[in-house]
């Protein structure tokens, strides 16, 4: 069970991630990243963070490569949110698949 300050953290990260992949991924065309969910620990020291990625044929490389530039991440994202946050968490991006899931899902059933 999440706190109320768990939950206000996760929905500010997960607002300035969103906006920062928005920002990176202009310059690649027909590449979508969005942040569907944030996960904080208790201690907020850790943070994971699913993307979903359209064509879902390049997720596993495009999470890859962020998860490879996490400090660069780590870094904008504190300076982004240095009034509101004292410590910024570790982050940990994993891929949400639960759209795809749902699709099968749906095939299945018809």
């Amino acid at each position: 069970m999440e706190t109320t300050r768990q939950n206000k953290i996760a929905r500010l990260i997960q607002k300035e991630l969103s906006e920062m992949f928005l920002a990176q991924t202009k310059s690649m065309p027909g590449v979508l990243v969005s942040v569907s969910v944030v996960r904080i620990s208790p201690d907020m020291s850790y943070a994971r963070a699913y993307l979903s990625v359209f064509p879902s044929e390049k997720a596993d490389e495009i999470v890859k490569n962020i998860n490879a530039n996490v400090k660069a991440i780590r870094f904008e994202l504190g300076g982004r949110v240095r009034h509101q946050l004292r410590i910024i968490p570790e982050l940990k991006f994993f891929i949400d698949d639960s759209l795809d899931y749902a699709e099968k899902i749906d095939q299945l059933l018809k």
